[in-house]
């Protein structure tokens, strides 16, 4: 009984120690998981702050769709073992597999802030598991130190395991679970994201950013094949600002840079997988093996070099994003890198009684040289929304997409291949 009674008093303890947050508040330096974190990239720091104890706040994200996709090709017949590789898998309307993630916000000490994402259900993995997690540093009291503590005012740090910030595409995608601030169904057709543990330090100042990070190049990292790996080093620069109460502009540039590793993940590390589910995959396919249905992968193992500039315009309602990305790489077996582009422009406009309503459109386009093959292939996609914020944490969208691959070989399942039809996501953040 003694035993029984010292949990719950250390229970009790607990609790109000800490401070419990739910629902829309936001604590301190974090991005919101809801509507408000809309269009928004890095979160501000915010020195006025005041630090009252700890804090703690638990969030999710649930995302489900229903798929009515079609897709065909004209690849000549690949037999092996009596399986024809080439045939596509026959798909037809349905719900897909529902999406979880567990989120968990905690201010530690003055300025400093603790982030960790698990991802309760996903389609790449069937059970759970922690996405990655990150120690954020916006002040440095316990120093006791008056000019560290105004260098402070301008500085940020973070370390741990976590989503590398490279370019700003990454900031409105669907990370597994977590879909309310992505416009759209699908990701970018090239889509760079990676978790890996890193070191990043910011300079922010008057709308100016400027960021150094470090890190591994893999998601699963290791202490073997020491002389196979290194550090993958990237960054960023650039400038966003409310010019007046009507117009905000952004303006970034990334680039990231990984000499050897023994499988560089920055165009395969989403562990959540594809949107589109087995979108141009053969009669062998599974939902979980073949996660990432109609993207594309340069397969760059290592030597990869990446660049990405991102403008961003917001004038009243109407929102434009862009991307521009060149990469280059190799995998191990090859002696020179190859290339991979793409182009992609979001145009979206917001109306309603609280800008909470939403059309939108998507062009997305992609040239890249694979490994075997003698030219590089094309892809191109675009993709129609239609959205509506029901509550701040609450968003109902609809999507066409039509996707198209141009330039791939006859014996190649892609020859010839397209996808189209409608998704429908309903997504909760908070």
């Amino acid at each position: 009984m003694k035993k029984y009674l010292f949990r719950l008093t250390m229970l009790l303890n607990l609790i109000g120690f800490m401070h419990l947050a739910y629902g829309q508040k936001i604590l301190p330096n974090m991005r919101p998981y809801d509507q408000r974190g809309l269009n928004m990239f890095e979160p501000p720091k915010n020195d006025t702050a005041t630090f009252s104890g700890l804090q703690l706040k638990i969030g999710a994200g649930f995302t489900q769709q229903f798929q009515a996709l079609r897709h065909s090709n004209e690849a000549t017949p690949n037999i092996v073992n009596g399986v024809d590789q080439n045939k596509l898998i026959t798909i037809g309307n349905g719900f897909n597999l529902a999406t979880a993630n567990l989120n968990v916000d905690a201010t530690l000490a003055d300025g400093i802030s603790l982030n960790v994402i698990t991802y309760l259900s996903s389609r790449h993995h069937n059970d759970t598991w922690v996405k990655g997690g990150y120690l954020q540093i916006d002040k440095l009291s316990f120093l006791h130190n008056a000019t560290i503590d105004n260098l402070m005012r301008y500085l940020r740090f973070r370390v741990g395991d976590f989503e590398i910030n490279y370019g700003d595409a990454h900031f409105r995608r669907t990370d597994n679970g977590q879909a309310i601030q992505n416009p759209f169904v699908g990701n970018y057709i090239m889509d760079a994201f990676m978790t890996a543990i890193s070191g990043e330090a910011y300079v922010m100042h008057q709308g100016w950013l400027g960021m150094i990070g470090v890190a591994g190049s893999q998601v699963n990292t290791t202490v073997t094949n020491p002389s196979g790996r290194g550090p993958a080093i990237y960054g960023k620069i650039g400038f966003d600002k409310q010019l007046n109460p009507d117009l905000r502009l952004r303006l970034t540039g990334s680039v990231y840079t990984n000499r050897k590793s023994p499988a560089n993940q920055l165009y395969n590390g989403d562990r959540g997988g594809s949107r589109y589910y087995l979108v141009m995959e053969n009669t062998q396919a599974t939902i979980s093996n073949n996660a990432w249905s109609g993207e594309y992968n340069p397969q760059f193992n290592n030597h990869v070099t990446s660049f990405m500039i991102n403008p961003f315009i917001q004038y009243h309602g109407l929102v434009f994003f862009g991307t521009y990305e060149h990469a280059q790489g190799r995998t191990a077996a090859e002696t020179t890198n190859r290339n991979a582009d793409q182009l992609a422009g979001d145009l979206l406009y917001y109306f309603g009684p609280k800008q909470n309503i939403y059309l939108g459109v998507r062009y997305d386009w992609v040239k890249g040289e694979l490994p075997n093959l003698s030219q590089a292939v094309q892809i191109n996609r675009v993709q129609a929304a239609l959205g509506w914020y029901i509550a701040p944490t609450v968003l109902l969208k609809a999507e066409y997409v039509d996707q198209r691959y141009h330039h791939y070989p006859s014996n190649n399942i892609n020859y010839g291949g397209q996808f189209h039809g409608l998704m429908l996501e309903g997504a909760v953040g908070f």
